[in-house]
């Protein structure tokens, strides 16, 4: 009777062959090792990281610049004099990309844990590559064209701060078991003790950043200040032609307490509402007048402008996506806008009681009108009937000559330069509006009106911090923010930062103090049930597969030495199949 004698055998491992199938293609065990990773993939595991985290970077900062999406195509638009959503292709080839890494990232923290080696599949070598240059080139060609908008990341923290302290809380604490795998299961080095140090730092540097932060809205209930009023910035923009009565018609509508427009003046001097220099990209001039489409917008008279269709380029672009939400009539009542005078916009407002903030873009140097603009603005305040009271216009200049009506500076002043000129209300960009600085105009009776504010979580920071007055692009998100989306006292928060701490530290000492004891105790029983007819490929002494194969047959050679008979077989399983002594010798 023929007597089998196993010495390695090898059970289905169908999640390790996934895990390492997808992210090396080695589907097979033989071609499976547990070896040390060699340097170079070491360094494509380092590339694969620092993808993660800079593509980890770029989606916070487009889900944040939400806000200003409007003012990315505005800039894309001044450069290449054609309107398209450009945020489209960003957004979806970054959801792609961070996917992708994402997933690479996962598939290599699993062979680390699994003690697989890793190697990176050349296709995902370039995939990965590929991704991080054009990350790179992504994140170049914003700083080229909206540089501006990095102050965004530093604003948003002001909300999103606490919780993503949370988020790398748990992912720090998870990542303790890969660094106590390491640490404990191997013999010790330098660069172990390294490791753990960095490991350490990281730790405590995560625990106590919530020192540094400064949230708005981690105050008392009872301290918060009114729901600040939404100003119509350009109307309601998003549901219909900007600078348009129509628009100006439904920021009413959704709750806008004030109107905001950007006023050009006509070369007899009458004043209108245009946002850009030229007339190309909200109107039809180019049909109309083609040899002036790139004329300057001031230099038109009243009768040319009043003959250009102002809606129409709304519905066919559909640059925010709302055109399919519009009826039959109001496509129609789109389809006819003309370009709105400055009178007709006040005596909107005149009914409707509502106030208006009026940016008034001085004509060139070479108009008719260039000196005479105040005046002509003036006549046009008059004749709309609307109480100067309610008029608030920007820049602050002729202020000696302007009398009667509100005038904002759209500059950071300083409280002696705003006492020294007279100004009682100042309008400025979000990124410019801290809040210490706001509690400091709000405290010299200076009215801040803060713009733009398009997103709820901004509206809610900026009402936490005790703003009167938001100027939008979007009343019809903000007027359904009743209340900050979040807001808790200090000592809730410091309950909650230092509990999340807490067991933070003790699942990490956790973690170490059980991978020390299952160390221990497989050492303890490896020696005492050592065989040496049992070959064990240690998680501590690894051997290269060449000298695991002379192993298995020196004890093959020496068990026959000691007397084995004739009639016993040794049956050998080893990584890449099996080998068999029989009778005669060693069969493979």
């Amino acid at each position: 009777m023929v007597k089998h004698q196993p010495l390695q055998v090898y059970e289905k491992q169908v999640f390790v062959s996934f895990v390492t199938g997808i992210y090396g293609c080695r589907w097979k065990r033989y071609q499976r090792s547990q070896e040390d990773s060699s340097r170079w993939e070491c360094t494509w595991f380092i590339i694969l990281c620092s993808s993660f985290l800079l593509l980890l970077f770029w989606a916070y900062f487009w889900l944040v610049a939400q806000n200003d999406f409007n003012e990315f195509n505005l800039s894309v638009y001044n450069r290449t004099g054609e309107w398209r959503d450009e945020t489209i292709p960003i957004l979806a080839s970054t959801t792609v990309g961070f996917s992708y890494i994402t997933f690479l990232m996962i598939l290599a923290l699993f062979h680390i844990s699994l003690g697989q080696q890793l190697n990176l599949y050349w296709v995902h070598k370039i995939g990965v590559l590929a991704t991080l240059l054009t990350t790179i080139s992504g994140v170049v060609s914003v700083d080229d064209i909206w540089g501006d908008e990095w102050d965004i990341l530093l604003v948003s923290l002001q909300s999103t701060a606490p919780f993503l302290h949370i988020g790398a809380l748990a992912t720090v604490t998870a990542i303790s078991w890969l660094v106590a795998g390491y640490v404990v299961r191997r013999e010790r080095s330098t660069f172990q003790v390294m490791v753990l140090l960095i490991y350490i730092l990281l730790l405590v540097a995560i625990y106590l950043a919530p020192l540094t932060f400064t949230c708005p809205c981690v105050m008392d209930r009872h301290s918060l200040k009114p729901r600040p009023d939404i100003i119509g910035r350009r109307g309601a923009p998003m549901l219909a032609p900007e600078n348009t009565m129509v628009s100006f018609n439904r920021a009413l509508q959704h709750g806008a307490s004030s109107l905001e427009a950007d006023v050009t003046i006509s070369v007899e001097g009458i004043p209108f509402l245009m946002r850009d220099q030229t007339l190309r990209r909200t109107t039809d001039v180019s049909k109309i007048f083609p040899a002036r489409q790139n004329d300057d917008a001031s230099l038109f008279n009243w009768t040319e402008i009043r003959s250009l269709n102002a809606g129409q380029w709304f519905l066919e672009s559909d640059p925010y996506w709302t055109v399919e939400t519009l009826t039959a009539k109001d496509r129609s009542r789109i389809g006819n806008q003309t370009v709105c005078s400055l009178v007709e916009m006040l005596r909107l407002a005149a009914r409707a009681n509502s106030s208006t903030l009026l940016n008034i873009r001085r004509p060139p140097p070479e108009h008719p009108r260039h000196r005479n603009w105040f005046m002509d603005t003036l006549w046009a305040v008059q004749k709309s009937g609307i109480s100067p009271k309610r008029v608030t216009w920007t820049p602050d200049t002729d202020r000696g000559r302007v009398r009667g009506l509100q005038q904002a500076a759209n500059e950071k002043l300083s409280v002696e330069e705003i006492r020294q000129r007279g100004i009682t209300s100042l309008t400025l960009h979000y990124s410019k509006a801290s809040r210490k600085d706001i509690q400091e105009y709000l405290a010299n009776n200076v009215s801040v009106t803060v713009y733009p504010v398009n997103e709820p979580w901004l509206y809610s920071t900026l009402w936490c911090s005790g703003v009167p007055s938001v100027s939008s692009d979007a009343p019809q998100v903000l007027r359904k923010v009743p209340y900050p989306i979040w807001l808790m006292s200090q000592n809730a928060y410091n309950f909650i930062w230092i509990s999340s701490d807490l067991v933070s530290l003790a699942v990490v000492i956790g973690i170490f103090c059980l991978q020390n004891y299952h160390m221990i105790r497989w050492r303890v029983s490896g020696m005492q049930n050592y065989n040496p007819e049992q070959i064990m490929l240690s998680a501590v002494t690894r051997r290269s597969s060449r000298d695991v194969n002379i192993m298995k047959e020196k004890l093959i050679f020496s068990e026959l030495n000691n007397g084995l008979s004739s009639t016993e077989e040794l049956s050998l399983y080893p990584e890449n199949g099996y080998a068999r002594y029989s009778h005669g010798g060693l069969s493979r």
